[in-house]
């Protein structure tokens, strides 16, 4: 069945403008064109090494404005954004996702949930836009979804809340036990980010789940409860594998293996032929500066000199573009060009060396160092306001690690939400 029998056809294309409301659908379905063109755009941002949270707030703004565009138009608004699911993808569905949301209409989102489960690459946009509403507008509806017996409503229900760093109390306890794969795994992901220490046991029960993404999830939320010991040695091996999760297991690995430990699995990552891109970001997350010459070393490799230059930062704090520490382009970086890199800046092997001169007297060798400094809360508030995404999701990620009972930051809530939060952080 195709996804559009799903989502019935709500108004005629014609006539432009409804005299009675004042409505210009065609201004109206530019307005749905664009917000699910920009939620495309915002899902590569969020995760981009050179954006930063004021980048991404210029974003939301547009993107808030042809929201409140197609609320304006009120029900006409809902009907347009739900005929441009005729072609279904992340931005489409988040953007009528939106609408119905906000008129708390239940059959039509759970209508778009069952659409999200005939379209699976466009179900994050679903859920995303349980983190775009405002957590007021979305009480009802929440309580609605985890109360279906459906596990895709309850999965969407569950995603509102750990979007939102809000506790679903005894639903998460029941997802966490139940038949459904993707809804335990949701389960599991949402007790480690909330901090939900009393499900520590729960969450090491299930590290060896028959389902890889619960076992993975399992062993991530432990980790980040307090447990440094099995979940460590599953992740650490994760790393090692070419799975969907071994760049996250590798992250977390790296930032939590103490300096003599983590030297060791870095030997054994580079005895990897194929595993210099997972070394190169792996010394980035360890934090370790005695490294930071070798980064120099491959900053002159096209294919690798933007890695080596993000993890050179992570480390030391450097800004390759405010220090000049940075090269032109040239056609020859084009051909060898990582999609993962792109907007990163080219470092210039020799000009990043000679700042490391002058300021490695200041960051020890054998010691972890998170963007130029010692760890601290301080620190990755820091680093929260003014790095770029992946400099922050980093710095969100290391803060929840050293507090089991805290709440992981999320780097991807809309900025406003984000500027609140680091606000009550004063």
């Amino acid at each position: 069945m195709e996804a559009r029998e799903h989502v019935p056809t709500l108004r005629p294309r014609e006539p432009a403008a409804d005299a009675a409301s004042g409505v210009l659908f065609r201004v109206l379905d530019q307005h749905v064109e664009d917000a699910a063109g920009l939620r495309r755009v915002r899902s590569r941002l969020v995760r981009a090494p050179h954006v930063r949270l004021s980048d991404l707030a210029r974003l939301d703004e547009r993107l808030a404005a042809h929201l409140d565009g197609i609320a304006v138009a009120g029900r006409a608004g809902v009907r347009s954004s739900i005929q441009a699911l005729e072609r279904t993808g992340k931005g489409e569905l988040f953007t009528a996702a939106i609408g119905c949301i906000e008129s708390q209409s239940d059959p039509a989102i759970l209508r778009l949930i069952a659409l999200g489960q005939a379209v699976p690459d466009a179900r994050p946009g679903l859920h995303s836009a349980f983190g775009w509403v405002s957590a007021s507008r979305l009480s009802g509806v929440v309580a609605m979804l985890l109360a279906c017996e459906d596990p895709a409503a309850r999965l969407a229900g569950l995603e509102g809340c750990v979007q939102h760093r809000v506790d679903p109390k005894r639903h998460l306890d029941m997802a966490l036990v139940s038949g459904d794969p993707a809804l335990r795994a949701a389960a599991l992901r949402c007790a480690g980010e909330i901090g939900r220490v009393d499900l520590l046991d729960a969450c090491e029960s299930r590290l060896d789940d028959p389902d890889a993404s619960c076992r993975f999830h399992a062993a991530r939320s432990a980790l980040l409860l307090g447990n440094r010991q099995a979940p460590l040695a599953i992740l650490r091996e994760l790393s090692l594998t070419t799975s969907a999760f071994s760049e996250t297991a590798l992250a977390l690995t790296a930032s939590v293996l103490p300096p003599a430990d983590a030297h060791r699995w870095l030997e054994e990552i580079a005895a990897r032929q194929e595993g210099v891109r997972g070394l190169i970001r792996a010394i980035g997350f360890a934090g370790d500066p005695r490294y930071v010459h070798w980064l120099t070393g491959h900053m002159g490799d096209e294919r690798l000199a933007r890695l080596a230059g993000e993890a050179f930062s992570l480390i030391t704090g450097a800004d390759f573009v405010r220090l000049r520490l940075e090269r032109p382009k040239s056609h020859e970086d084009s051909d060898a060009a990582q999609e993962e890199d792109d907007g990163a800046p080219w470092p210039d092997p020799d000009k990043a060396r000679a700042w490391w001169e002058e300021n490695r007297t200041r960051m020890p060798g054998k010691v972890r160092h998170f963007m130029g400094a010692l760890p601290s809360k301080a620190q990755y508030v820091g680093v929260l306001r003014n790095g770029a995404q992946r400099q922050r999701a980093a710095a969100a990620m290391q803060m929840r690690l050293a507090d089991p009972r805290g709440v992981l930051f999320n780097c991807a809530a809309p900025a406003w939400r984000q500027k609140r939060a680091l606000l009550a952080s004063i």
